[in-house]
């Protein structure tokens, strides 16, 4: 990858303190290369007096020595420390600040509420195509919620409540929670809410969900419905499932909410209430579905630190609105430079041909039309596995591309990419995509394999690596489908290839 840069983010949170170490290469690609998670708890102990204790603050400068020094074994060169709710609420905040910085080598930069509610959404629109929505963070000491209209930030506002400190506040101990305090942790936050006009004013919006209180609820939901795929990043709830959840974690005592399967220990006290809080927002702005956003403050911190967008591109994005997948566009680039397994030539004139190709047969066979932007990114990443092993590069495209977190498409539509970029026919493909059933429309079996041979189509007519193929025209006639190529020299290994498919395309086409 040539050289490259470390850099190390770590967000004292009120719940939790957390640690993402990043590496950038020259090329501009990146990638999370180690992580870190201490449960602090920093809200909750608090003093009456609004103080951090000087056990909770030892405790923290051990903590930030630690990740310091994870840094520092990976080579970083800059370590980008910031603190959130719980040090903002500190009534000894600058001294404690004054402090880390001589006890730890590590100068802790102190968030408001805005930036936070601005970083947090620019991590999420930096790897999810949303253009509208709300943004809500639930962290342990604040909540954040923005409004976002064609891709910019129109609103945003900071409560000082979150999961901890409602928690301390309404005195929740060990047992299940009574309804009553659900409606008075709700209520609080409904209030907090009808002082700013703008988050009722547009119902009906996608609500993305940043933060502890949403993946936990997340990793949970998943397990408990046998969920196929292994993402959180792009993981939709209705409301009615977070108000189901909510209920059953309020019946049931803390100590077996900590064994729940897919939910941490340390979450089991402060679930509850960050639910409500969850609940409330959901309620309140009019929204019916939560979709989880994986990337939060540090990613947004490192985005903003170290992958700063151009004017340039903010502006073309503002202006192309969602005619344009920028999202999707940076995390093939980045995939393609961080593995790169063929030229990137190569992969752009077979997706130029399968695209090509698309356009004429697929409105014919009543594909949809969303199908031509899972092709188009298949075919730049169909040789993504030959980085593990050339011989399986199929299989290891496949599992690469579910399992590697790369942005701007749903779960079905990056499963559909992935068994697109690594089909080998229709008996493979139905035992590659049978555990994923739940997840797939109808049709989608069957478009996968038309789309497949198209892309192996494709890759044969530039097996020569050498972008020859200047334009391509088709037509059907009795039953063939005819190819003819303008090139710049004959074209003897592309066609012995494409004669070679012609059995298993006839197959998927007819």
């Amino acid at each position: 990858m040539g050289s490259s840069s470390v850099t190390g983010i770590i967000d004292i949170g009120s719940n939790t303190v957390r640690l993402g170490v990043y590496q950038l290469t020259e090329g501009g690609a990146h990638r999370v290369i180690d992580q870190g998670r201490f449960a602090a708890r920093l809200s909750q102990r608090l003093t009456p007096e609004g103080l951090l204790p000087e056990e909770a603050v030892e405790e923290l400068v051990e903590v930030l020595r630690h990740y310091r020094q994870i840094c520092l074994k990976h080579g970083a060169t800059r370590i980008r420390a910031v603190a959130t709710a719980a040090i903002r609420q500190a009534a000894n905040r600058d001294n404690l600040l004054r402090y880390l910085k001589a006890a730890t080598g590590v100068e802790v930069e102190l968030l408001s509420g805005d930036e936070e509610a601005r970083i947090g959404s620019e991590a999420m629109t930096r790897t999810m195509n949303v253009q509208d929505g709300f943004v809500v963070d639930i962290g342990g000491g604040s909540t954040e919620l923005s409004l976002l209209r064609d891709g910019r930030l129109v609103s945003s506002v900071s409560f000082p409540i979150g999961c901890v400190n409602t928690a301390g506040r309404h005195a929740l101990g060990d047992d299940p929670v009574p309804l009553t305090k659900l409606q008075d942790m709700q209520e609080e936050m409904r209030a907090l809410l009808q002082r700013h006009s703008w988050t009722t004013q547009h119902p009906g919006l996608a609500l993305i969900g940043l933060g502890g209180t949403v993946r936990a609820l997340a990793k949970l939901r998943q397990r408990e419905s046998d969920y196929p795929f292994p993402l959180l990043h792009g993981y939709e709830m209705s409301d009615s499932e977070v108000e189901d959840s909510l209920h059953k974690l309020a019946d049931i005592p803390v100590d077996k909410r900590r064994k729940l399967p897919g939910l941490s220990k340390d979450r089991g006290d402060v679930i509850v209430p960050g639910l409500a809080l969850l609940l409330a927002v959901i309620r309140e702005i009019g929204s019916t579905r939560l979709i989880v956003c994986g990337a939060g403050l540090r990613d947004g911190l490192f985005l903003e630190t170290c992958v700063p967008r151009s004017r340039r591109e903010t502006d073309e994005t503002a202006a192309a609105g969602e005619r344009v997948n920028q999202v999707l566009e940076e995390s093939i680039r980045n995939l393609t430079a961080l593995y790169p397994t063929a030229p990137e030539e190569h992969l752009s004139q077979v997706s130029r041909l399968a695209v090509t190709m698309f356009d004429v047969l697929a409105p014919d066979r009543e594909i949809p039309s969303d199908m031509r932007l899972l092709l188009a990114s298949a075919a730049r990443l169909f040789r993504i596995g030959a980085v593990i092993d050339f011989n399986n590069c199929a299989d290891h495209t496949f599992y690469m591309l579910v399992h590697t977190h790369w942005n701007g498409m749903s779960h079905r539509e990056i499963l559909l990419t992935a068994a697109i970029a690594s089909y080998r026919g229709t008996n493979s493909l139905r035992r590659q995509l049978s555990p994923y059933r739940s997840i797939l429309s109808e049709g989608d079996m069957e478009a996968v394999s038309k789309l497949g041979a198209l892309l192996q189509l494709a890759s044969a007519l530039d097996r020569s690596e050498s972008q020859a193929i200047r334009s391509l025209e088709m037509v059907i006639l009795s039953g063939k489908l005819l190819l003819a190529a303008l090139a710049d020299h004959p074209l003897p290994v592309e066609r012995l290839e494409v004669e070679s498919l012609g059995k298993d395309f006839r197959k998927a086409w007819d």
